[in-house]
């Protein structure tokens, strides 16, 4: 199966959870937000599956914690802000 190249972008705990703000993953072609979070956890541990277990994706523009969308091509991880 093809794959292609996803970026993904961290906020607050999940940057801190990633070490990084900004990484580029590869994904097989029709990869769910599921397949991505798989991913993230595989790649960073136990503290990104924390952070994923609350976060929410934003992706083209839709803000979304249903993990059956196929991935976009770039993927805002958003975990909750305090403060409102």
């Amino acid at each position: 199966m093809a794959e292609r190249s996803v970026a993904v972008r961290y906020f607050a705990a999940a940057a801190e959870a990633a070490g990084c703000t900004e990484e580029d993953v590869r994904l097989d072609e029709g990869a769910s937000l599921g397949d991505l979070r798989a991913l993230l956890v595989d790649r960073h541990g136990a503290g990104m599956e924390r952070v994923l277990g609350v976060a929410a994706f934003l992706q083209d523009d839709e803000l979304t914690r249903d993990l059956a969308l196929a991935v976009a091509a770039r993927v805002d991880v958003l975990p909750p802000f305090a403060g409102g």
